[in-house]
């Protein structure tokens, strides 16, 4: 099983370590993967105490460059605090089920940016995934769900890495 896999992430990678861990991960994912693409998009900027209706307001206008950039027939897995914790393996073989049963062949990752995801981006998420309920930095939370993935195709694969 070789699937594609697409992550966007709304903000750049500032830091040189994480970018450096992130590259890492790309390079071993691509022996595993039929293509790999890592997007990422620009964040609104965000300023301090406004109110919920900018805040929506942000989410939404990043949420459309989010859509945009997904396939009609990707499997999406959303980032969210809401959603599903699982362990490696049933990561794993959540991965498998989707290519099994929903026949798909492209994986798209998505990571919202400070103030999360956009209704209508969930919305459009066969998946949604929580690494748990610490609040990582997007940066962080892009190098977790590359070295997840990579894991889970490892385990996939009956190979050790994840032990």
């Amino acid at each position: 099983m070789r699937p594609g896999l697409r992550v966007i992430s709304v903000g750049k990678l500032r830091d040189m370590f994480v970018r450096e861990f992130c590259d890492d991960y790309v390079q071993r994912l691509t022996h595993l993967v039929t293509k790999l693409e890592c997007l990422e998009l620009a964040d609104e900027p965000t300023p301090d105490g406004i109110a919920d209706l900018e805040e929506d307001s942000i989410r939404l206008k990043e949420g459309q460059r989010i859509l945009a950039k997904v396939g009609e027939r990707d499997y999406v897995v959303a980032c969210d605090l809401d959603g599903k914790q699982l362990t490696s393996p049933e990561f794993a073989q959540h991965i498998m089920d989707a290519v099994t049963f929903r026949t798909a062949s492209t994986f798209t990752l998505i990571i919202g940016g400070s103030l999360g995801l956009h209704r209508s981006v969930l919305e459009r998420a066969d998946f949604r995934w929580c690494f748990g309920k610490l609040t990582l930095p997007h940066a962080l939370a892009r190098v977790v769900a590359l070295e997840q993935f990579y894991r889970a195709l490892k385990i996939i694969r009956g190979e050790a890495y994840h032990k």
